[in-house]
């Protein structure tokens, strides 16, 4: 597995880009640079403020985290997929969810070309942000102690989250 950063003129990580070609399900994979056209859906702050509820706002738009162990999804077990809690943009597979005992849904891979990530560095500390490919949401982190067949952990907020369940 290699990541290569492109950087824009002043250094800064604009995207992360993950190779590796041995995924098992074309339809599901760690594609985390956005190469299709997408509609993107841009609002201004005083829109998404709106459009949001505050503890919505407050981690979708401000990059917040959810306490954990709270969150509606972390024990969630149900089929289907979830979907941007700000824009219902697909997101991730519950076939892909798994338990990691941090308190957070996670993930070992998103559907393919549904997110997007960057360096951050907020805290001090070097991490990969996940963000939400249509309307660049923050989701939560990513993470390389996933188990197989990607080794990574998708780290994502409850709030940032809905689940259209399947109906079969």
């Amino acid at each position: 597995m290699r990541l290569d950063a492109a950087s824009d003129l002043q250094g800064n990580v604009q995207r992360i880009i993950h190779h590796d070609h041995t995924l098992p399900d074309p339809l599901v994979g760690c594609s985390l640079h956005h190469e299709q056209v997408m509609e993107k859906l841009i609002l201004t702050d005083a829109d998404w403020g709106q459009k949001l509820s505050p503890e919505a706002y407050r981690i979708l738009r401000k990059r917040g985290t959810e306490y954990p162990f709270t969150g509606q999804y972390h024990r969630c077990d149900r089929e289907g997929i979830y979907v941007c809690a700000a824009c219902d943009h697909p997101l991730f597979a519950s076939t892909c969810k798994f338990d990691s005992g941090t308190g957070w849904p996670s993930f070992w891979a998103p559907l393919q070309e549904s997110v997007l990530c960057k360096e951050d560095l907020s805290i001090g500390s070097q991490r990969i942000e996940v963000i939400c490919a249509r309307c660049d949401s923050h989701l939560g982190h990513v993470f390389e102690d996933g188990p197989p067949p990607t080794y990574q952990r998708y780290c994502i907020n409850s709030v940032a989250l809905k689940l259209i369940e399947n109906n079969y």
